[in-house]
């Protein structure tokens, strides 16, 4: 193994109590595997996912840190050893951000080499620390399930969150219609700013006459962490061929009537995804995708995540508080140090 410099035994590390609350507590460093790095962490994005986790129902994968945190920014400070004499060495020192299964509430994580993305010069550590999950779910929502492609319609709903703002963002930079349903008119203003064609407020308008009315030829993809009653909604709005991209049961793990007439008759796909639990190979080639199609954007500044608040982590439930309320238009990032 190669080391930037010595490095501590252990590590300050927030996890979860028995009670559901949040505590530091000191760990070992993470023990490195062939293919993997260790980044010293300046910053972990704050997502949803973390709370479900909190309150129990949204554990790591077998192996996988039980820490909470799935994205990080931070310097790389080892790295494994190979058979071919550290072949990945030169990320030594790298500034850089990614994905991690678990483990970004820390101030170390062992990260795997093809999930690391070198943060541009110009790009903030905290505003790389909220990048990589969002973009990256949104990115496999419209493009890789979706299939979405330029001229075509796409729908997001909750368009101010964290991938709201991303996949807006991503679909305009791919030539969409874009349209947003939130629950204010200062979320529809913010995402209209971002670049969508649309916003409806779900809490005055009927979002279904609205995007009807805009929309006429329906959406080719619907991407949704809502679910429940908006199952039946987003098949009234699909176009042929269309397909639903469910992210999350934020409304509810149960569908009212779903009439499959329509569904067939529309010829449409739903499909339910996550991206915390797939193989470390799919994730490597969803990121070389991404940066295949994106990477030139995400150099020049061109993407960037909406950051709404940034925190040192001794406020991490803070953090989840704001998250929770879920007035926010973006991300919350806290500092590690």
């Amino acid at each position: 193994m190669q080391f930037l410099s010595e490095l501590p035994a252990t590590m300050q590390a927030i996890e979860v109590d028995a009670g559901h609350q949040l505590q530091f507590v000191r760990r070992p460093l993470p023990a490195l595997r062939s293919g993997e790095v260790l980044v010293k962490v300046a910053a972990a994005g704050v997502n949803r996912a973390d709370l479900v986790q909190r309150a129990g129902f949204y554990p790591p994968p077998p192996g996988d840190s039980d820490v909470l945190g799935l994205e990080v920014a931070g310097t790389v400070v080892a790295v494994a050893g190979h058979e071919d004499h550290h072949a990945d060495a030169h990320w030594l020192c790298a500034e850089v951000f990614g994905l991690v299964p678990g483990g970004g509430y820390a101030q170390y994580v062992r990260v795997p080499v093809a999930h690391l993305l070198q943060r541009p010069a110009a790009m903030p550590v905290t505003t790389a620390a909220g990048f990589a999950e969002v973009f990256l779910t949104a990115y496999q929502a419209m493009f890789s399930l979706g299939g979405l492609t330029a001229g075509q319609a796409v729908l997001l709903h909750a368009g101010a969150s964290g991938v709201g703002t991303a996949a807006i963002a991503l679909a305009k930079a791919a030539g969409a219609f874009v349209a947003v349903t939130v629950g204010s008119d200062d979320k529809a203003a913010a995402c209209l700013a971002l670049g969508a064609d649309v916003a409806v407020n779900y809490k005055t308008t009927d979002f279904v006459a609205a995007l009807k009315d805009a929309v006429p030829q329906g959406f080719h993809v619907v991407v949704d962490p809502v679910a429940g009653d908006y199952l039946p909604k987003n098949l009234q709005l699909l176009a042929l061929d269309g397909r639903i991209v469910v992210l999350a049961m934020l409304g509810g793990r149960t569908v009212p009537a779903f009439d499959l007439t329509l569904m067939f008759k529309k010829r449409g796909q739903l499909l339910c995804s996550t991206l915390r639990n797939r193989t470390d190979d799919y994730k490597s080639a969803l990121i070389a995708d991404f940066m295949q199609q994106f990477g030139p954007q995400l150099q020049n500044g061109a993407l960037s995540p909406v950051i709404a608040k940034v925190l040192p982590w001794q406020q991490a439930d803070q953090a989840h508080q704001l998250l929770a309320g879920n007035q926010l238009v973006g991300k919350v990032v806290l500092t590690v140090d």
